[in-house]
């Protein structure tokens, strides 16, 4: 299954979407790495937009058969940065933010058209892939911001905790429960208590409304 996709054509503009989100997000970690110092992006040939460097096959399997899954991959090493701690912030921080921008340009683009739109003149693949490009775009901001390992926003909190608190934070214990409770409320969603929906479903269909200009 492909989330919110209902035909052939919303299947299409979902996997593009997804691949140039995915591909965006994980370029940005990459690149913002490598701006900080550490040579293993450009060491193992990530500083390309060649969705095929970046991309997880079974993640996208897992993404296609049940709705969740882990796109892509970006090999980070903070350790080799000039600043460990902030270079590693900014490099994690760099791929939600990026799939932010995409949404904002694709809403931008969006309003730009919808003159051709209501004229009936922009063929309907072009206005879906733009809709899903914002709102997968937005989707994977707000999925990549949750605190659960191993998500971005995990590492994001990571980086901002102060020594003592990140040495907890950042134990093998602490991130198997992080991670036990994010399969958790991925299970629950299949029970119809869909808390993880309310997380991130709701809050992105509000924000796509208001970048593509939806009352």
């Amino acid at each position: 299954m492909l989330l919110f996709a209902q035909s052939p054509e919303q299947i299409i503009a979902v996997l593009i979407a997804l691949t140039v989100g995915m591909t965006i997000h994980e370029f940005a970690h990459s690149y913002v790495a490598h701006l900080m110092g550490d040579p293993t992006p450009q060491r193992m040939g990530r500083l390309t937009l060649n969705p095929l460097v970046h991309i997880n096959w079974f993640g996208w399997l897992m993404f296609v058969l049940v709705g969740f899954g882990i796109l892509g991959s970006a090999p980070i090493q903070p350790h080799l940065m000039r600043n460990p701690r902030w270079g590693f912030f900014a490099s994690i921080l760099a791929g939600p933010a990026s799939n932010l921008l995409v949404a904002i340009v694709g809403g931008i683009l969006f309003r730009l058209l919808t003159p051709m739109m209501l004229a009936g003149t922009l063929p309907d693949l072009i206005q879906t892939i733009l809709y899903f490009m914002v709102f997968y775009n937005v989707l994977l901001f707000m999925f990549n911001l949750l605190p659960f390992y191993p998500i971005d926003g995990w590492h994001i909190v990571y980086a901002l905790l102060p020594p003592e608190q990140a040495r907890v934070w950042g134990s093998a214990q602490w991130r198997q429960y992080s991670q036990f409770a994010l399969f958790g409320l991925i299970l629950l969603s299949f029970t119809g208590v869909n808390l993880l929906g309310r997380l991130i479903s709701g809050p992105s269909q509000s924000i796509t409304f208001m970048l593509l200009g939806f009352s």
